[in-house]
C-alpha cells in the first residue's frame, strides 16, 4: 500500500513543471499584460464645416412683482412697449406662480377667541426676457417712471 502512494506521488512530480518553465510563463504573462497597457489610438473627427457657430447670446431678465394683478399688467405693458421701441427681441411676458400669503387674526384681544379674520396677501409675478440688449434699451429701463407697489428685479445673464 505503502509503495502504492510513493509511486503515485513520483507522477505527479513528474508531470510538475520544473524552475524553468514556471519562469518562462511568468515572463509570458508579464508581456500580455504590457501588451494589453499599451496606449489606444484615438480617432478625433473635426466638427463639420457646415454647421454655424451659435451667437453669444446675453439677456436682460426682469421680474416684476406686485399686489394687483392691473398695475403689474401695465407695467409689464409699458416694459415691453419700451424695449419694442428699440427693436429689441422680447420673451414673455411669462406669469409666474402667486403667492398666496395668509394672516388669521383674533377679532377680539382678550375674550372671544373662536371669533377670527383671515387676511390673504396675493404677490402677483411676471418674467420678461429682452435678447441682445443695446444700450439705448438700457437706458430707457432705468429712466422710466411706473406706479408705485410694483417692484422690479433686473439680472443680466
Amino acid at each position: 500500500m505503502r509503495s502504492k502512494q510513493l509511486s503515485a506521488s513520483i507522477e505527479k512530480t513528474k508531470n510538475m513543471p520544473t524552475k524553468d518553465t514556471v519562469e518562462k510563463i511568468e515572463k509570458k504573462a508579464a508581456v500580455k499584460t504590457v501588451a494589453k497597457k499599451a496606449p489606444v489610438k484615438r480617432v478625433v473627427k473635426a466638427p463639420a464645416k457646415s454647421a454655424p457657430k451659435a451667437e453669444v447670446v446675453s439677456k436682460l431678465r426682469i421680474r416684476v412683482q406686485a399686489y394687483e394683478y392691473k398695475i403689474l399688467d401695465l407695467s409689464v405693458k409699458q416694459i415691453i412697449d419700451t424695449a419694442l421701441r428699440y427693436d429689441a427681441k422680447v420673451l414673455g411676458p411669462i406669469p409666474l406662480p402667486t403667492i398666496n400669503k395668509k394672516y388669521t387674526v383674533n377679532r377680539s384681544s382678550f375674550v372671544f377667541k373662536n371669533a377670527r379674520e383671515q387676511f390673504e396677501m396675493r404677490v402677483h409675478k411676471r418674467l420678461i426676457d429682452i435678447l441682445n440688449p443695446n444700450p439705448k434699451i438700457m437706458e430707457a429701463l432705468t429712466n422710466m417712471s411706473l406706479p408705485s407697489g410694483v417692484n422690479i428685479e433686473v439680472k443680466i445673464i
